[in-house]
């Protein structure tokens, strides 16, 4: 009665009702964040019911390595056992979480399965858990690069922020909204070189002659001839073997392949039937020949005679 009561009530995100830090799990275990999520939002969990979009939320502000067994969430949320598996599954169906095991290979050459809770803030579907538990990590629609994900419109670059600066600590150096825009491509090779934003402003404001004519001109010959060399390549590092991963059941705990996974549940806990063995039918060439077979020994058999 306590959990219906309780089903519906929004829950604080980032916070435990108890006031105290959420308990960790012993080390190894506890929570995973997958990777590649998108950045956090205020409407990333608003497809779920406001139970699961709460719980969903206070498991996203948790670190790595906490404790989100049931047991253990039931004791820091205001939701019962029941209600608490009820939405975990949820959420499993839903694609933010995978339960399973990962094999770890320790510095010793032991070897052993552990117990893995993942979680991911971004809905994924099976394919790409699938990809995941191979130890894959999947591409997935990014957010268009220069666009404010909140407002949806376009942004400045970090090289228009830099240009646009220039001109509060050096005001010869003052450029104009045109101007920032078409020297902002020339930036691009800086960065990509490791340059840092300091080091892009001290060679571009050092030394300046007195007086600048043309910001923009001499902006675009220091940025041109000061350009700092590429870095040179590290070495390759060796292939790293992708790591074991099997996603189990989270009604029952039966493990199995991803694909034997939809959702989440084996096909068992979905109610589905196991396919019946049968035999395939004998061909009528063989059924003709076994009748014939037995046809031919009756008529070997001696007839009984019938006492006088």
């Amino acid at each position: 009665m306590a959990d219906a009561n309780l089903s519906s009530a929004p829950l604080p995100a980032h916070a435990s009702p108890l006031g105290s830090p959420h308990p960790m799990a012993n080390p190894g275990y506890g929570k995973r964040t997958a990777p590649g999520q998108h950045r956090r939002s205020a409407h990333d969990f608003a497809h779920l019911a406001p139970r699961e979009a709460a719980i969903a939320a206070y498991i996203d502000r948790l670190p790595d390595g906490a404790d989100i067994s049931v047991k253990t969430l039931a004791k820091t949320l205001p939701y019962g056992q029941c209600a608490l598996r009820t939405a975990l599954n949820r959420l499993q169906q839903a694609g933010h979480l995978r339960r399973g095991r990962e094999h770890l290979t320790a510095e010793s050459g032991s070897a052993r399965w552990i117990t893995r809770s993942w979680f991911s803030r971004t809905a994924r579907d099976d394919d790409w858990w699938a990809s995941f538990t191979r130890g894959g990590v999947p591409e997935t629609r990014r957010e268009t690069q220069g666009e404010d994900p909140e407002r949806g419109r376009p942004t400045r670059s970090r090289a228009h922020i830099l240009l646009a600066a220039l001109g509060r600590t050096t005001p010869s150096l003052s450029l104009s909204q045109a101007d920032c825009a078409a020297l902002a491509p020339l930036l691009l090779p800086w960065f990509e070189r490791g340059a840092t934003d300091e080091t892009i402003r001290q060679a571009l404001t050092t030394g300046l002659p007195s007086p600048v004519h043309s910001p923009a001109a001499l902006l675009r010959t220091r940025l041109t001839s000061k350009l700092p060399p590429e870095p040179v390549p590290e070495p390759e590092p060796e292939p790293v073997c992708p790591p074991l991963r099997m996603l189990e059941c989270a009604t029952c705990g039966t493990p199995g392949a991803p694909e034997a996974l939809p959702g989440g549940t084996c096909g068992a806990c979905r109610g589905e039937r196991a396919p019946s063995p049968h035999k395939a039918p004998l061909p009528a060439a063989s059924v003709h020949a076994r009748a014939a077979e037995i046809r031919a020994a009756m008529s070997l058999k001696p007839r009984e005679r019938t006492p006088v």
